[in-house]
């Protein structure tokens, strides 16, 4: 039986949708890095998986550097020396994308300034303009 992921309430992921790959990771490390397969790539193809529409559609139209026009989502985790823990992460993070894409952001109402601002404003801009009118030359 394949392992679920639980996204959101009733939301999950089966493993089966994403593939795991083991690459060699990157940067220092010394003789380790060279010869260990410790990083880990994931690939969630956004548009086949069991995800519900409107959550497809999110992520499809969300901007971020992880997602392809193709519609895959790519993590790289290489950050610990355990392929385990790595893969941990990139899962982590596949949630993480999931659940940022997918939460609606509240509506921005529109205020006005205060009066005070206002006049705080009013202000300034005169104090600047007699300090303008100040540097000119004097005529008599």
């Amino acid at each position: 039986m394949a392992e679920l992921i639980l996204i959101r309430g009733s939301i999950y992921i089966a493993e089966h949708e994403f593939s795991i790959s083991a690459v060699r990771a990157q940067g220092p490390g010394g003789q380790h890095v060279n010869k260990t397969s410790t990083a880990i790539h994931l690939r969630f193809d956004i548009k086949s998986s069991s995800l519900p529409d409107a959550y497809k559609q999110r992520l499809l139209s969300f901007a971020d550097h992880r997602i392809t026009s193709q519609g895959v989502i790519v993590i790289k985790s290489q950050s610990s020396r355990s392929q385990e823990f790595n893969k941990q992460q990139a899962i982590q993070g596949l949630v993480e994308l999931i659940l940022k894409a997918t939460q609606v952001q509240k509506k921005r109402r529109a205020t006005k300034p205060t009066k005070a601002s206002v006049q705080r404003r009013l202000t300034a801009k005169s104090n600047r303009k007699n300090l303008k009118e100040n540097r000119k030359k004097v005529r008599f």
